[in-house]
């Protein structure tokens, strides 16, 4: 038997999906493929939080549609503003600067969330508005930490701003609150392999009608990754290149376990195991990487460890002695910092199967815990909040 992975990603893939990909191959250019895709775009909305977004998805991982997002509305030589807190607020900044664009960044410490207040002041300052877009990153998966989008977009209003609001929502849609419309999002970034529980794959993207006029008018050089054509196929109930189209069939199966438990319960869900998760590191002793509390990611936890000890030795030792896999620290956080992803198909029993081997690897390597002290707090946990989780639990259908 395979051990459950508690890594941020990819997440661990139900056998309903799985037997999803494994269907037939079958003709894309015929009616079946229209069939599929114009209802699946309609309920992918919901999982956006928005009632007018049109959606898209591209053969790729969540980096095309960084790329999709950044080369449709914006040419060479444009300036975006964006937060660095983390490696992929980093990793974004990194790309748009390859793509030719003038990136003015805010630096924020790993470990904290967007500063809005400070984005706010560099918008009322660009009194020529050249400033093209904002970028921002919803959940943070090196640094466990979730920004607050509203308060982005509300900085943006404040100074009476035109920028375009894009987001990357790659670990956090599907398994945390996303509400694109209340926002204020224009371009929202998402991928097949964590909270829709699928393999690497798909690119989705979201686009407001704002974001899809600028696109319209867009006059840049656009190749396989040109929005506008895409988004006139799919409404034509087509695609412009080959699809994946098994990845396609177990995204519709995946939107349909997401709503057959609800939307909202999804949500209740994943808050519910990431509070045993952080109550697990607190018996231990250890501290987040998130700086506060309210910035603790229900999707994916960093735990610091102790100078003189290697987090990744804690990785290291639970792959090789007990076959489960955790994240390791990414960037300045290298060996400062694991991670405990618990998106997607997570239980409680799955959580503590992953408590339990964590704490089995700190044990095995000197660190001052008490055994049994992790899973017991989690245990108390899971135990007052009974009826959070859905009666089917994550090993079903």
């Amino acid at each position: 038997m395979v051990n459950p992975l508690f890594i941020p990603g990819p997440t661990n893939i139900p056998e309903r999906l799985r037997l999803a990909m494994a269907r037939s191959a079958w003709d894309h250019r015929g009616p079946r493929f229209a069939q599929l895709i114009i209802p699946l775009r309609e309920r992918l909305r919901s999982v956006f939080g928005s009632r007018q977004a049109e959606m898209a998805f591209f053969t790729g991982s969540g980096t095309a549609g960084w790329e999709v997002a950044l080369t449709n509305v914006l040419s060479p030589g444009d300036q975006v503003l964006a937060t660095r807190h983390g490696m992929f607020s980093q990793r974004w900044i990194d790309l748009a600067r390859r793509l030719g664009l003038e990136v003015q960044v805010i630096d924020a410490p790993w470990g904290e969330g967007i500063p809005a207040d400070r984005l706010a002041e560099v918008l009322r300052g660009d009194c020529q508005q050249r400033i093209r877009a904002v970028l921002a990153v919803h959940n943070e998966t090196a640094t466990g930490v979730t920004s607050d989008i509203a308060a982005v977009r509300r900085a943006l209003d404040a100074a009476s701003h035109a920028g375009l609001l894009m987001v990357d929502g790659v670990s956090s849609i599907a398994s945390l609150p996303f509400r694109m419309d209340d926002w204020g999002v224009d371009i929202a970034v998402a991928g097949s392999q964590k909270g829709f529980m699928l393999p690497t794959g798909l690119a989705i993207v979201a686009v407001s009608p704002r974001a899809r006029a600028a696109a319209a008018d867009h006059t840049g050089p656009r190749g396989y990754l040109d929005l506008s054509a895409m988004l006139e196929a799919l409404e034509a109930g087509s695609y412009p290149y080959t699809p994946a189209v098994g990845l396609l069939d177990a995204l519709d199966e995946s939107l349909a376990m997401l709503h057959e438990e609800g939307l909202e319960a999804v949500y209740a869900r994943h808050a519910h195991i990431a509070a045993g998760v952080r109550a697990a590191v607190g018996a231990w002793g250890l501290e987040l990487c998130a700086r506060r509390p309210a910035l603790a990611s229900d999707t994916v936890t960093a735990i610091r460890v102790p100078e003189g000890f290697s987090a990744d030795a804690v990785v290291q030792r639970a792959q090789t002695r007990y076959g489960m896999s955790f994240g390791i620290g990414l960037g300045q956080l290298a060996d400062r910092v694991f991670r405990i992803g618990h998106l997607g198909q997570m239980s409680e029993a799955m959580a503590l199967a992953g408590i339990a081997t964590a704490e089995m690897a700190l044990l095995d390597l000197g660190f001052p815990i008490t055994a049994g002290s992790g899973v017991a707090a989690a245990q108390r946990q899971y135990r007052q909040t009974e009826s959070i989780m859905p009666r089917r639990q994550a090993g079903g259908a």
